[in-house]
């Protein structure tokens, strides 16, 4: 969103097609200094593990990517097309509000921290600000208006492909749960026991209505509750740094986007998310992954320019996997599992390869218009 992404016609035609490594060394500098030091905070404070703070803390640094892209084109860069003196579209209320929105994580998560007597009334106040900041995402969309939105870089796509690459994810998580039941790689879960340790009240419902209800909320509903976590990370991974980056190529462009998106995560596994107790597997796999999902996401973003569907997939990627290995078969091994393991990893190479199979990654001649 910092000079070329979504680019208006006028900047197709004008905009040089020439990476602007000044602005993205900044992008990166705000955005990985910020991570790192709540990254610091949790690891010397609560540490890691199934707390409120630890939860509150990892919300928070999905949101810095954008908060960094935004905070920099709003007030830094100006030739930014969102530079606060040259542009008042209607839209430019939603940057204001997504800036005001991380700041209220921020401190709802030191909060958190150093009160962890009121964590209860932090997490109704998380939850309050999530409700009413997607409100207030609808609100300004319908008062601005879709091309508006389009223009500063906040497309939302088609019902159609929020459809199709939805399924497609669910899909592809739902083969990793059988594959790894296919080869013995995980335990079945007892849903019931599992239904009464989390204190789910069995009497009077029936319990396949009761995971019918879960996985509706968990697959379907959680994303839109996440999609503003979601844009956090990919407004400024595939917004920002992708829309820079592709000018080296698109394929070079996105391989590097997944390498650093990788190393933004490096610390967070060492402290054991995702990988516990592996944290040099980790370190290896996490990379993999995050290079091969973001060709997909990448893919995603060249074929509709739509943040917010990408924003979107990213939620739903969050939310499928957890639920099946949860509540349908969880992993035995971290590493040596479909999902997130090293042979879930594998099963992404072919589907990547495909994607290549479409001409738009073709580059003509590395202009504005072919990202």
């Amino acid at each position: 969103m910092i000079e070329n992404v979504l680019p208006n016609d006028a900047q197709r035609t004008t905009s040089p097609a020439k990476v602007n490594w000044r602005q993205a060394c900044f992008f990166l500098g705000l955005t990985f200094a910020l991570t790192l030091l709540l990254d610091f905070i949790l690891w010397r404070t609560v540490g890691y593990g199934a707390n409120l703070s630890t939860g509150l803390l990892l919300q928070t640094q999905m949101l810095l990517p954008a908060f960094s892209a935004i905070l920099l084109s709003l007030f830094i860069f100006k030739d930014s097309p969102i530079y606060f003196k040259t542009y008042h579209g209607r839209a430019r209320w939603f940057f204001y509000v997504f800036l005001a929105y991380t700041v209220i994580f921020v401190l709802l998560s030191g909060a958190s921290v150093l009160s962890p007597s009121l964590n209860l009334q932090i997490s109704l106040v998380a939850a309050s600000a999530t409700y009413l900041g997607l409100l207030l995402l609808i609100a300004i969309r319908i008062i601005s208006g879709r091309d508006a939105f389009s223009q500063a870089g906040l497309k939302g796509g088609k019902l159609i492909e929020w459809v199709f690459y939805g399924a497609a994810f669910i899909l592809f998580y739902a083969l990793q749960t059988a594959l790894n039941a296919m080869f013995g790689l995980g335990t079945p879960v007892n849903q019931v026991n599992f239904l009464v340790s989390q204190g789910v009240p069995l009497e009077g419902m029936s319990v396949n209505v009761i995971l019918f209800l879960i996985a509706f909320q968990t697959i379907l509903i959680a994303p839109f509750q996440g999609l503003l976590f979601g844009f956090g990370e990919e407004y400024g991974w595939r917004g920002y740094l992708q829309g820079e980056l592709v000018k080296l190529g698109k394929i070079r462009g996105i391989l590097i986007v997944g390498m650093i998106w990788g190393i933004w995560h490096w610390p967070v596994i060492w402290m054991g998310h995702n990988y516990p107790g592996y944290p040099l597997w980790g370190t290896f796999l996490m990379t993999g992954y995050t290079i091969l999902l973001g060709f997909i996401l990448g893919y995603v973003m060249l074929k509709t320019r739509a943040i917010w569907l990408v924003a979107f997939l990213h939620a739903l990627n969050n939310q499928v996997f957890s639920y099946l290995a949860a509540m349908v078969h969880m992993p035995n091994h971290p590493i040596f599992s479909f999902g997130l393991g090293f042979y879930g990893i594998l099963t992404m190479i072919p589907i990547v390869l495909l994607l290549f199979l479409d001409p738009i990654w073709k580059d003509k001649g590395l202009s504005p218009e072919s990202q």
